[in-house]
């Protein structure tokens, strides 16, 4: 199937990442077309949003923004209509239904969400924790963390750490090896919530094997034979079950949704300790 392109223009007066991120949510919804992106973050003058109108008039798309000054605002919404573009501020109808809802004034401040609170801190240092528990390191700390994802090699265990890293979660991550016992700073982490990550056979073979083409490299080959990966991910199920520990089959699932079902036990597990 062909598929057909569109430019999207996207401008902030911040990093852009909600622009991004929901952009690309709406992209998804159409799979044979694909957004040419153009992202323009930390517009806050009129000089910037010029140049970033001429690049507009030059490869005419639709146009997303969250820009906080209204005469700015108020400006690309004109210059837009002239050059008969689609324009949208994706916060405006969110915010005026909160007005509407609190009876307050919004404050006007480009950046808001971004300010260094104790949110950005608190994820600044599970990033740090996440990064010197990677691959089992550190086993003797592993009490401190939130979460524990264990897994044999290729079950994505280091990106999905760093996506819940990025929500504020400390997490560590453990390789199963065949024929060597998991850490014991395991059996000590009494409040973290362990998660195993499994997958088929098929798919964790499949990626080893482009994981080796890709770094020209040669492994034994126990690590690409079907059989014995199937034996690696059977025993990981019986360890998860001998500790009771839930299991994900990430086969099918991308980081973020993974991480979701994560989030969602963890909330359940961290209200455990909350009741006792």
């Amino acid at each position: 199937m062909s598929r057909s392109y569109f430019h999207l223009h996207l401008l902030s007066d911040a990093t852009g990442e909600t622009l991004i991120a929901l952009s690309r949510a709406a992209s998804a919804l159409y799979p044979g077309v694909s957004a040419i992106e153009h992202v323009y973050p930390l517009v806050r003058t009129h000089e910037q949003l010029s140049r970033v109108v001429g690049e507009i008039e030059a490869e005419p798309g639709i146009v997303l923004y969250t820009l906080v000054d209204p005469e700015l605002s108020a400006r690309l919404e004109r210059d837009c209509r002239a050059v008969g573009c689609p324009c949208l501020s994706i916060l405006k109808p969110v915010s005026d239904l909160f007005g509407a809802y609190l009876g307050a004034e919004t404050t006007l401040r480009a950046g808001a969400q971004h300010v260094l609170n104790a949110e950005y801190f608190k994820r600044i240092d599970a990033l740090n924790y996440t990064m010197m528990h990677d691959d089992g390191q550190l086993p003797e700390d592993f009490d401190s963390a939130d979460v524990i994802l264990v897994g044999v090699s290729r079950t994505s265990k280091t990106p999905t750490s760093i996506y819940l890293a990025n929500r504020g979660i400390k997490t560590a991550n453990v390789p199963l090896v065949p024929g060597i016992p998991p850490p014991p700073g395991i059996e000590d982490a009494k409040r973290a919530l362990i998660v195993g990550l499994v997958a088929t056979p098929e798919r964790i073979v499949q990626i080893r094997q482009n994981r080796l083409l890709s770094l020209n490299a040669t492994a034994n080959m126990s690590y690409v034979d079907h059989d014995a990966v199937a034996e690696e991910i059977a025993a990981s199920r019986r360890l998860c079950a001998r500790y009771s520990w839930p299991v994900i089959d990430v086969t099918r699932r991308s980081i973020e949704e993974t991480a979701a079902t994560i989030i969602d036990l963890y909330r359940a597990h961290r209200m455990k300790f909350i009741v006792e």
